[in-house]
């Protein structure tokens, strides 16, 4: 008796044993229902999380839903006078008599060719502000806004900037309109999602989505630009629209492609407009910064002739007599390595910089000067409108035309240099022409003299010579050739 009542509660604490260690096996490995219907849960909901991460397709559609209804369709009409209906074929009694000869003698009729541009835009504000490209509505007598409800509005340009490329435009309504939210492209990464809205091939509303393949993209289309490049899919009509990050802000309005390639296509950073924005509402147009230098690129051969590390930085090739440069103790010379704490890498860098500055607004310069770095500080004046004026082509008597170059040109014509008189245009048959002067030969000297820019090469001409003459750089060569005026 006593035997079986040691046994029995012996039992019982085997078996209460044996369920606790088993309870707690159990929830060690995860073996109850319970744990794993949490573990389920679990690794279900970070799926989840990893799909939304790395494959943003719900992110996509809520910015397509978001953004679509402020994007807006435009369509214009330039007029082209004086076009001729019917042009025949090569005709060498046309070429000897010309053109007007013709259509006078034998009635053929000139007229007004009407020609559509179709684009892209963005309602900024719910009073009808609406920003797209310039080259959309140039030149437009006639402009239709249509939005994603179609209804449709006569457009009015309020202001513009040729060299950014920008308008600003504007309908009036009562609708309520909805807008998009502006974004600052300054944190925009390389790799970073991007989703482009436009109207390409008048495709209304299309959506297409990339990524930022580089930024600081220089392209030849301007002093001031410098684009984002993307592969989100950009074609004819996407002009204007925006580029949206995955935030669902506009960081950039779409405004070329290269017909050379497919999935390369370039935005105008948002931020360089924001600062347009006000300007353009009340002025029409921007207020250009100016800090009165000629510059040029810093070769590899340049940097060591300088004592540079890098070959980064604008070179001063010359300063502007009475410029804020020249104000501010800038020398012929000098490396300008940063502007106002921005460094600068590309040399162009420094003119967009310059020019999107407020005018009178003190800003620091870095410089090198005879390998020491120095800092200059230099008040930015309003780009002076004699200047604009000198760098448009000037014809002469001579038979050709001239102007000053500027960035943009010596990367048309692949100039080393950036300052100095390009020639730009021979009239066949002149005095120019007879003296084997060609187009994109840059003018060094005339009659022993050296010509910086167009208004010393107008000042030399003037002279009473009957022959003048010239060393021009043709190439990487020098070679004198005279001109006899007529």
């Amino acid at each position: 008796m006593n035997q079986k009542k040691i046994i029995i509660p012996t039992i019982i604490i085997s078996c209460l044993i044996s369920i606790l260690m088993g309870i707690i096996i159990a929830a060690n490995f995860n073996w109850t229902k319970s744990s794993i219907a949490l573990q389920e849960k679990a690794s279900l909901k970070q799926k989840e999380l990893s799909q939304e991460a790395f494959i943003p397709g719900n992110t996509f559609v809520n910015i397509a839903k978001e953004i679509n209804p402020a994007v807006v369709y435009i369509s214009s009409t330039q007029v082209i006078k004086g076009f001729r209906f019917h042009t025949p074929l090569k005709d060498p009694f046309r070429d000897f008599f010309g053109d007007d000869f013709f259509d006078k003698f034998f009635g053929i009729p000139k007229g007004e060719l009407k020609q559509k541009s179709l684009g892209s835009g963005f309602i900024i504000s719910q009073d009808g502000y609406i920003f797209t490209n310039y080259h959309v509505v140039k030149d437009a007598e006639d402009i239709k806004i249509t939005l994603s409800n179609k209804n449709e509005y006569d457009g009015k340009v309020v202001g513009y900037d040729q060299d950014m490329d920008i308008a600003l435009l504007k309908i009036e309504t009562k609708e309520e309109l909805p807008t998009v939210r502006l974004g600052d492209s300054s944190k925009l990464q390389i790799g970073e999602w991007v989703v482009a809205i436009g109207n390409p091939f008048g495709l209304e509303h299309t959506v297409t989505a990339g990524i930022v393949s580089a930024k600081w993209r220089s392209i030849g289309q301007g002093p001031y630009n410098s684009f984002i490049q993307t592969d989100a899919s950009i074609n004819p009509g996407n002009s204007g629209g925006p580029l949206i990050n995955l935030a669902g802000e506009v960081v950039g309005i779409n405004t070329a492609i290269t017909a050379e390639g497919q999935g390369i296509g370039f935005a105008i950073p948002i931020n360089m407009v924001k600062g347009a924005l006000q300007e353009l509402k009340e002025k029409g147009k921007i207020t250009r910064g100016w800090l009165g230098l000629m510059i040029q690129k810093v070769t590899p051969d340049l940097a060591k002739s300088f004592g540079l590390k890098k070959n980064k930085g604008a070179l001063v090739a010359d300063v502007v007599e009475n410029s804020p440069a020249e104000k501010a103790g800038i020398q012929q010379g000098d490396v300008i390595v940063s502007f106002d704490g921005k460094e600068i890498n590309e040399y162009v860098d420094l003119s967009r910089y310059a020019g999107l500055t407020q005018p009178g607004k003190k800003i620091r310069l870095e410089i090198i000067r005879d390998m020491k770095k120095k800092e200059i500080t230099v008040k930015i004046a309003v780009f002076p409108d004699e200047e604009k004026i000198s760098q448009a082509p000037v014809e002469t008597e001579l038979g050709m035309s001239v102007q000053d170059i500027t960035p943009e040109l010596a990367e048309h014509f692949n100039l080393s240099e950036t300052t100095g008189v390009l020639i730009t245009n021979i009239v066949p048959d002149s005095p120019a022409d007879k003296a084997n002067i060609r187009r994109g030969d840059i003018i060094v000297e005339v009659d022993k003299q050296k010509v910086k820019n167009v208004k010393q090469f107008k000042k030399v001409v003037k002279k009473n010579k009957k022959t003048l003459l010239f060393l021009v750089k043709r190439g990487e060569h020098l070679l004198y050739t005279a001109i006899k005026k007529k």
